[in-house]
């Protein structure tokens, strides 16, 4: 390695990427043993699911130099998203006629954004010391990204299986730069949720079923987003109105309250997706669907889930006949996923319809 002393560069590279909009930077050893017992276990009680992606690896996950050969040290940023305009989500929460969004999602989509930021921040490193290995990874690799970044000091990782920063709550996205570079690696965070256990019971589906430990299976977020078939019956009338993730167990945190507002503006919510009307979205043709979330990370679920999603929502709406109609209109949908959720609303929206039933 060219350039300055390893100290120096860590130094460097932190101002570097803090100059390029990450909220904060550290840097990881690779001591992942016990996290990579934790994932066989969680991966052969079967509690993944259909993630079939966490099996394609398996442990390969927590030793990164067998994903880019010649790793020693992750660089890992985080960027905060809680957008300061949205409606706030208790109220959106509490209203059965509107739809819920998780707030990662109701503005422009991360992935490229932070991308294009670690590969600028690999960039300027490679200006400074010369070419050197490494490998940019948001969210679309085989990484353990919360081991790392606790690693990294930027959290620990919280009951509910999130990452908590002290100063900053929860409401961030993660990213690392795999690399050869020799770099000191910052002390690991420590966790700090102590006797706490709000995140457990204000979990809808009860997908926390124990502390540190998620049934993937029950989670709203992978009802709605990874599931690709049928939103298991027992599980749709707790999701409410929540149609593309759940923000629940992150809002019953207490360290949220010192959670910051993004300073980036496309995280701030288009097309009202922060309160939009459950009708409203429902009438969306594909098409539409397409125009409307183009650069958002819902588009990637389809416009067949998005309806599923929907449907589940709409049959647990107040008892409305415009609900009715508007779930009468896709009655015979093409999609046979979609007609079925669409059966079940219509029977739970009957059932509050009919006299005597509340």
């Amino acid at each position: 390695m060219n350039g300055p002393l390893p100290e120096t560069l860590a130094d460097d590279i932190k101002a570097l990427a803090r100059d390029l909009g990450f909220d904060e930077v550290g840097i990881a050893g690779l001591d992942l043993a016990e996290d990579e017992a934790r994932l066989v276990e969680w991966l052969e009680a079967g509690l993944h699911g259909e993630l079939h992606y966490m099996e394609r690896f398996g442990a390969r996950r927590a030793r990164p130099a067998s994903i880019k050969p010649g790793t020693v040290r992750v660089i890992s940023v985080r960027l905060d998203y809680w957008p300061g305009t949205a409606r706030d989500p208790f109220a959106t929460l509490a209203d059965g006629r509107a739809a819920y969004v998780s707030r990662y999602a109701v503005g422009r989509d991360y992935h490229r954004l932070m991308r294009n930021r670690l590969q600028a921040l690999a960039d300027r490193i490679g200006e400074r010391i010369g070419e050197f290995g490494y490998r940019v990874f948001v969210d679309t690799g085989p990484v353990l990204e919360k081991p790392l970044a606790r690693n990294a000091g930027l959290g620990w990782i919280g009951k509910h299986t999130n990452l908590i920063n002290a100063r900053a709550g929860s409401y961030f996205f993660l990213g690392e730069l795999y690399t050869d570079l020799p770099l000191p690696a910052d002390t690991p965070a420590t966790g700090h949720c102590g006797s706490c256990t709000a995140c457990l019971p204000a979990c809808p589906t009860g997908a926390i079923v124990a502390p540190y430990r998620l049934d993937a299976r029950r989670c709203i977020s992978y009802l709605t987003i990874e599931l690709e078939g049928s939103i298991p019956v027992d599980l749709r009338a707790p999701m409410g109105n929540r149609i593309y993730g759940c923000d629940d167990c992150q809002l019953a945190c207490p360290w949220n309250k010192f959670a910051q507002v993004s300073r980036e503006t496309g995280f701030e919510p288009r097309h009202g997706l922060d309160s939009a009307a459950l009708v409203d979205l429902f009438a969306w043709t594909a098409a539409e669907f397409d125009e409307r979330l183009r650069g958002s990370p819902i588009r990637r679920i389809g416009h067949e889930r998005w309806l599923r999603n929907i449907a589940v929502a709409l049959g647990n709406a107040p008892a409305d006949r415009d609900v009715v109609a508007a779930l009468e209109a896709r009655r015979e949908d093409a999609s046979a996923l979609v007609r079925e959720h669409v059966a079940w609303a219509l029977e739970a929206q009957a059932r509050r319809l009919s006299p005597g039933t509340g």
